[in-house]
């Protein structure tokens, strides 16, 4: 008997993929909600109050491998893994994993899409949506985004090609330090033999030094001048280091048109809709200092600011030389009121509400009050996990609030 902890996305999707093979499992969620209970239930699996005596624990990535409950499962004899895992183990599906502090979404698109050009039948999935295993079946070669929430529980997790972007600093009140996160992300590197590749970033000093120490192929790539092109450079690797590995060379002709129609990450930057002057922009995975800069710089002044959830160990400092483009500050979430007041120099609205989607209501209704033109800005420099089921249902409750109070689709021609 398995037991899933956790539910959400990855949750269910694990249950959904334990079904399709006819393995008992049960599932535990220590914040269950009606919606997601009622489909584990649905797809003919028991919840268990008070979960002991397992062998094999699936956990949710948000789970962390510190938790009480996990502790004592594993005390009890049980063995945590996470979805990455189970997916390896139970697939003979080939899985090009891909990692880093920034770009891994982009990445993980432009590889699936560039592979999908050269015939092959590529579907990414892990930490961009959806779930990797709800892929991995269906794929020829799945392409995963792994964060470190998932490789902190891989064992024997093997990827044919490992992506190694960049080893920068974030998710700190997760892993308590920098160098247990980093350890997080290398473990991507820890099963790969000679008969694998990695692409590294050959310019970042932590990257390169864990790359040459690995008995891989390697594939190495510098950035480009634009995040844009620094991982899609990243996945041009990634795709010949698999074609090397099936013994095919690379459809030039077929390249250049993949190049012409690459996908476009959502919820980055995108600008959604118009009130007037007011234009809306979604940029709610802007969860680290360096994208939250970029998006202060980038969007039209007087921007109103929607910020917090639950911090992540943010640094300020780099912000604040950005705070006169900012009209107001509203300050959502478990620590966006904290993080706000911290910054200093600039008008903060604490939004109280509990309910994620209450509360962003309440954001965008208080921006409209301050705005007469300029821009509203999602990029709240912290996790969802406080209010929202992950970054994706943040900004989709972003975008609803705005087209609830009068916001117009917005078009580049309506620019």
């Amino acid at each position: 008997m398995i037991l899933v902890y956790g539910l959400g996305r990855s949750g269910l999707g694990v249950l959904r993929f334990l079904k399709a093979r006819g393995l008992p499992a049960r599932f535990h969620d220590d914040r269950p909600k009606k919606e997601e209970v009622a489909e584990a239930l649905a797809l003919g699996f028991q919840e268990d109050p008070d979960p002991q005596g397992y062998p094999l624990v699936v956990a949710a990535p948000g789970v962390p491998l510190a938790h009480p409950r996990l502790s004592a499962l594993r005390e009890g004899g049980a063995e945590v893994i996470g979805e990455a895992e189970l997916a390896y183990r139970m697939s003979q599906t080939p899985i090009i994993g891909i990692t880093g502090t920034a770009g891994k979404t982009s990445t993980t698109l432009f590889t699936a899409h560039l592979l999908r050009g050269q015939g092959l039948g590529a579907l990414a999935g892990g930490n961009v949506d959806p779930p990797l295993v709800s892929v991995v079946d269906e794929a020829e070669v799945a392409v995963a985004e792994l964060s470190s929430f998932q490789l902190e529980r891989v064992v024997r997790f093997r990827p044919r090609v490992a992506v190694l972007l960049n080893l920068g600093v974030d998710h700190l009140d997760r892993h308590g330090s920098l160098q247990a996160y980093h350890g997080a992300k290398l473990n991507l590197l820890k099963n790969l033999t000679p008969e694998d590749a990695l692409v590294y970033n050959e310019m970042d000093p932590k990257v390169r030094e864990a790359a040459l120490t690995s008995p891989a192929r390697l594939y190495p790539f510098a950035p480009g001048e634009t995040a844009k092109e620094t991982n899609l450079r990243a996945a041009l690797e990634a795709t010949r280091a698999y074609l090397d590995l099936l013994g095919r060379s690379l459809d030039e002709g077929a390249l250049r048109r993949s190049l012409e129609t690459l996908p476009e990450p959502a919820h980055r930057f995108q600008t959604f809709a118009r009130k007037g002057k007011v234009v809306f922009i979604d940029d709610s995975i802007a969860t680290r200092t360096p994208s939250v800069a970029a998006a202060l710089g980038a969007a039209p002044p007087p921007i109103a600011w929607i910020l917090g959830g639950e911090d992540k160990g943010a640094d300020l400092e780099p912000l604040r030389p950005l705070l006169p483009r900012v009209r107001v500050v509203l300050a959502i979430g478990r620590d966006g009121p904290r993080l706000a007041r911290a910054l200093g120099g600039v008008e903060v609205v604490e939004i109280p509400e509990k309910d994620g989607r209450a509360a962003m209501r309440r954001a965008v209704a208080e921006a409209l009050k301050r705005l007469e033109e300029g821009s509203v800005l999602l990029a709240p420099l912290a996790a969802s996990f406080d209010q929202f089921r992950d970054y994706r249902d943040r900004a989709q409750a972003f975008r609803e609030a705005v087209l609830e109070m009068g916001g117009e689709p917005w078009t580049p021609s309506s620019s």
